[in-house]
């Protein structure tokens, strides 16, 4: 049955339709609640009440977008309450996290020899470098991270990033990127510790 009818019946109070549609999506909210919040139990948590959520909702559904993407936006504002409760912070500018002109070696900016990670995606086939990028991403402010997540983790268009956060596409690229930046100090970071040396 194509996830139009289930939604139809969902809506029209047949449970068993509902219990399709979540059965066919919890494994991704789950995985994005623990990319985000990096605990289980929490994760978990935001799963339940992200169906019990979507449960109270489901007539106001009226799908402009996929079930899945409203199960997103459900499941980031959930996320976002669990985050609420944080100090609110925010990352260097973009600007910092690249070379200063005419630096030098020494006393000159540690940006000019930056871990030059390329593709996140291939990267991430690295389980060294998963656990180093797992380590950053738990660093970035709630904002950073659910743009960075949605984009590389769940692989979803530049676009229908922006539509979930409600952002411009151009703010949505804006954090990306900075979000990349972070990520990509952190590994230079570790790297240069680790090996007592930069990578490339």
């Amino acid at each position: 049955m194509n996830e139009k009818k289930l939604v139809q019946q969902a809506q029209n109070g047949d449970f068993s339709a509902f219990t399709e549609l979540i059965n066919a999506h919890k494994g991704r909210i789950y995985s994005l609640a623990l990319k985000m919040t990096n605990n289980p139990q929490d994760s978990e948590d935001i799963v339940q009440d992200t169906f019990l959520k979507a449960i109270d909702k489901i007539d106001q559904f009226r799908g402009e977008a996929a079930f899945g993407s409203w199960l997103y936006s459900i499941a980031l504002n959930e996320i976002r309450g669990h985050f609420g409760k944080q100090k609110r912070e925010d990352l260097k500018p973009v600007e910092e996290y690249l070379p200063a002109q005419g630096a030098h070696s020494e006393g000159g900016s540690n940006s000019a020899h930056v871990f030059d990670w390329g593709d996140p995606h291939r990267i991430l086939e690295s389980r060294e470098l998963r656990e180093v990028i797992d380590e950053a991403i738990n660093e970035l402010p709630i904002k950073y991270r659910e743009a960075f997540v949605l984009r590389y983790f769940e692989e979803l268009p530049v676009k229908e990033v922006a539509e979930l956060i409600k952002e411009s596409v151009a703010a949505t690229k804006s954090r990306i990127l900075r979000a990349r930046l972070a990520v990509r100090d952190k590994l230079n970071s570790v790297f240069e510790d680790r090996y007592g040396r930069k990578m490339h």
